[in-house]
Parts: structure tokens; sequence; C-alpha cells
């Protein structure tokens, strides 16, 4: 027993009681300092899918505002962090680690941060070989936090429980791929009343069950294109960024039942209704909003974030694709080169730009072409201008030298792709195109 030598002696009790009570408060700071507290997660354990992907919501609580997320493992078994604080991955059964293109990590509310854990079929495979071994039908998914100053990692561990990857796994998307019924890599749609497009659908691999909702959506041309925060399901956001995402022009709804069986065509808006009064690149949208998921929840006031209950139904751990079709002047059929059909994009049909504001020439890139020939001539056909363009750069912007030749009045330009050795691959047709002084407006 400490000092019990003189515990008799009142100076020697004295003395002790002091170093006693100094070494209870620094114990006590220790405690209560938040770069040595132990952060919480919401949910503590999940079912996930044995042989597939899986994608999981979190939420950690307590956080420092000097504490930052660092790389995430799967593994096995856990061991004591100690210097650190918390339970880290033993290295002997490391599973894997969280790819950086999956690490959709974001600060949310006081203290708290949002994770969007998925696990790649290659980490479940290994898990499930570890439980066929004879190992617990269980892994554990680690995040360690680092504090910026100086203090120990912290280290945060969730449970994964191995299913089937039916019902009791959150509801979570897994892959998406939108297509055409066609077999055109890019869909090519007339302008005007007769213009008319296949059918078009999302194809969805998911775990879970419940309700798929969200809209359909268009990006017209000329507006500004989503980025790839615009691009994640509603549930992958914290919950203060859920409704803040931008909204182009609607296209439908979509509302689908999603059975326990993990794949799903989900039938895209009418052809008809797709817009094609401008010339330009279209962009089709699929925006998945969050559901309610009885599997895919994170209690806020569990781990000190709040109060609440934040559903995170269909979430997914990536940005969901576009499906592009095209609306532009007509173009002469591929070569027997195997080329494909070459669409004007820009200048738009019939447009007329001030001299004084050099015109932006683009169009469709063909697979087969290493040039481009672009053609402007007068309404007579006399040749004004002629520029090369490399394979892999399917624009141009014009020099001053095509308005000192052109002057003012009725022109009209085309694009002609060419193989290695300068045979023609595919043409473009004609497109009128003006240029006007800023006096004759």
């Amino acid at each position: 027993m400490l000092f019990s030598s003189c515990s008799s002696c009142p100076s020697c009790r004295t003395t002790e009681q002091k170093i006693l009570s100094i070494a209870f408060l620094l114990s006590l700071l220790c405690v209560l300092s938040p770069a040595h507290a132990q952060i919480a997660v919401s949910p503590t354990g999940v079912n996930v899918a044995s042989q597939g992907a899986t994608t999981v919501f979190l939420t950690f609580g307590g956080l420092s505002a000097d504490q930052v997320p660092a790389e995430a493992f799967w593994c096995g078994e856990l061991i004591d962090a100690r210097p650190d604080v918390g339970l880290r991955c033993d290295p002997s059964t490391l599973f894997g680690q969280l790819p950086l293109r999956f690490d959709l990590a974001r600060t949310s509310g006081t203290g708290a941060l949002t994770d969007v854990m998925t696990i790649p079929p290659s980490v479940a495979r290994r898990a499930w070989q570890a439980a066929q071994a004879g190992r617990p039908a269980a892994f554990f998914y680690v995040r360690r936090f680092v504090d910026r100053r100086g203090g120990p990692d912290v280290f945060v561990a969730v449970t994964c429980r191995l299913t089937a990857g039916g019902a009791g796994v959150p509801l979570a998307l897994t892959d998406v791929r939108l297509a055409f019924d066609s077999d055109a890599p890019v869909v090519a749609v007339a302008g005007g009343p007769d213009g008319s497009a296949p059918p078009l659908f999302a194809d969805v691999l998911y775990t879970g069950t419940g309700r798929l909702q969200g809209r359909w959506e268009v990006v017209r041309p000329g507006d500004d294109p989503p980025s790839e925060s615009d691009l994640l399901p509603e549930a992958s956001l914290p919950l203060e960024q859920r409704g803040t995402q931008r909204r182009w022009a609607p296209l439908a709804r979509f509302d689908v039942f999603l059975p326990p069986n993990g794949r799903v065509r989900v039938p895209g808006p009418d052809p008809a209704s797709l817009p094609r009064d401008a010339d330009g690149t279209y962009l089709v949208l699929f925006r998945v909003e969050a559901s309610a998921d009885p599997d895919a929840r994170s209690d806020l006031a569990a781990v000190r974030a709040g109060s609440g209950v934040v559903t995170s139904g269909a979430v997914a751990g990536f940005a969901l694709p576009t499906l592009r079709y095209v609306v532009g002047s007509g173009a002469v059929a591929a070569s027997d080169a195997g080329g494909r059909a070459l669409l004007l994009l820009q200048p738009a049909l019939g447009a007329a730009a001030q001299a004084g504001t050099l015109p932006a020439f683009a169009w469709t890139p063909v697979p087969l072409a290493r040039r481009y020939r672009l053609e402007v001539e007068r309404a007579d056909g006399t040749a004004v201008f002629e520029a090369l363009v490399a394979g892999d750069v399917a624009a141009y912007r014009a020099p001053p030298v095509l308005v000192e030749r052109a002057g003012t009045g009725a022109l009209r330009w085309r694009v002609r792709a060419e193989d290695a050795l300068g045979r023609e691959v595919a043409r473009s047709g004609w497109r009128a195109l003006t240029l006007t002084t800023p006096e004759s407006h």
C-alpha cells in the first residue's frame, strides 16, 4: 500500500492525502478532456451481406474541434489501442481498407461527423471465408480519428454481422446503370416535334428491402452541370445538407417497392417528355431521395450529436450516373471504317454571333477519328476558313482571322472526321451561322 511504512505519522498522512488528491484531479481532467474522450457511433452494429457489397450510413459524435477522421479498416479481431484510445484492428486479421473513392466522411452538426461505410465484395468474401474456417460470423469496421493538437488517436469500431443480404440489411444501392433501349453509345434525337427517343431505364443493384423513391430530371444545354455532390443520393448526405442539392427540370417521379432479391429495373419517364427544343447535349438525372428504413437509422442522442433519428434508406457510397442524349442537325452515316455519326453541338442551328465575339465550335467525338477538319463557307459555297483539330479534342475556338475573312452575313459550317491515313470516317451536315456587327442590332 502506498506510504504504508509511515501511515501513522500525521505529517506523512497529510502529504499522502495531498498527493492522492492531485492524482485524482489529474485523472479526472484526463477523463473529461475532449482529446481523451471516447467518440461514439450510431449504429454500433449492422447486418451486412456476405456475398456482395453493403453500404451503411454512420454518425460519429463527441468529436472535439481538433479531431479529424483518418483511415478506416475492416478486420476480424480487435486489440487494445493503448497508448491511444479505444480498440483497433489486430494487424494479423486485416480484411481491407476503405478506398479513398468511397470515403464520404463529412462534418455534421456540433461535434459530429457522418460516414458512409461501403464494404467492398472482396472484404465480405474474406470475412465469409474466415467464418467458414471457424471464426465468428462477424467482423469490424474501425475508423481512426487524429487529434491535430497532438493528443492520442481515438479508434471507434462498428460490428458487422454477416447475413444473406436480404431483409434485415440496410436498404442501400450498390450499383446503378442508366441506359436507353438502344445499341447506340450516344442517342441522337432530331429536334422539333418529329424527334423521338427510345425508352430509357435504370438498372439498380441493392441490398435490403424497402421503397425506392425519387425523380427523373434533365439538364439542358447551357445549364451548369451537376457536381459530384449533387449526384449523391440524398441519404448519403448529413441531415442538414439534405434538400440543398441543386435541382433541374423535372421529368417524372418514381416510387418502387424493392423486394429482398437485390435487383430491379426502374422504368424511365415517357420518351416524349424529353426536351429537344434546343440543339446540344442533354443529361438525364436519376435523383434518389432518402426513405424510411428501420435497418438504416442513426440515433443522434446516443452519440451526443443532437436529438431524433436520421433515416438513411437508399444510401450509396458513390455519385449516381447520368444519361446523355444529343439533339442536333443531321449527320452523314458512319463509313465502313467503323466510325459513327457526327453531330454538331454549338453554335446552335441558325445562331447569330457578333463578329467581335469569336465563335466556339463543338461536336460529338468519333471513336476512330485521329483528327477533325472544320470547314466554314459562305452560303454560295465559297471557302472562308478551314482548321485541323486533334482527334482527342472535339471543340475549337475560332481565331480572329475567321472574322476578318468572313465579314458579316450568312455562313455555314461542318466537321469531317478523318482516321490516321486521312480517310473520312464521319461527316456532319452543314449548319447555318451568321456573324453580325454590334451596330446591326
